[in-house]
């Protein structure tokens, strides 16, 4: 099973990323999951989404506490939360930052890193910071474990119009910006 933990702030999407990334998921044949968690809800307090899944019926139903993947919607909140709480050993971490900027403990194994300047796209694409859709497409490309064309289609099946082509093409352009970090 693939579970994630997505960190951002309310009003970034979090809890849309996560929803569109089990679709996403499910449209490749996986079995999914996808929920919030939020503590303060107002807009720009931090929240975690989560998302799972696997080739096999999941019968789990708690929080995601010792993640494969940590997405985070905003850099500044590595500050303020323990975004990497129970990251497994050779996990990926992809965060939204026009460089990588985050100094890992020792304790902290990733064998992916990748970063994308998911604010700089948004604000180009869809003309407002909300990152979500565009650190999909940066999932996407640092994981490989959802792929791009999926990621599309669920994006197609929860907007529409003007804002689905805008969000679409946030997720390809984080896609093909993604960098990977090579070592620490």
């Amino acid at each position: 099973m693939i579970e994630i933990r997505l960190h951002g702030r309310g009003g970034q999407g979090a809890a849309t990323a996560g929803e569109t990334l089990a679709l996403a998921a499910f449209y490749e044949g996986k079995y999914t999951q996808s929920f919030p968690y939020f503590g303060a809800e107002r807009r720009g307090a931090p929240v975690v989404a989560y998302t799972r899944f696997d080739t096999v019926p999941i019968r789990v139903r708690t929080g995601i506490h010792s993640p494969n993947c940590i997405v985070v919607l905003d850099s500044k909140l590595i500050k303020t939360v323990n975004v990497l709480d129970g990251l497994q050993d050779g996990g990926a971490i992809v965060i939204n930052a026009p460089t990588w900027n985050l100094d890992l403990p020792d304790n902290v194994k990733p064998s992916i890193m990748a970063y994308s300047d998911a604010t700089r796209i948004a604000l180009e694409t869809i003309g407002e910071p909300i990152t979500n859709m565009a650190m999909l497409g940066a999932f996407s490309k640092a994981t490989g474990w959802v792929a791009i064309d999926a990621i599309r289609k669920a994006i197609g099946r929860k907007f529409s119009g003007a804002i689905k082509e805008k969000n679409v093409k946030a997720a390809e352009l984080a896609y093909s910006e993604t960098e990977q970090v090579t070592s620490r």
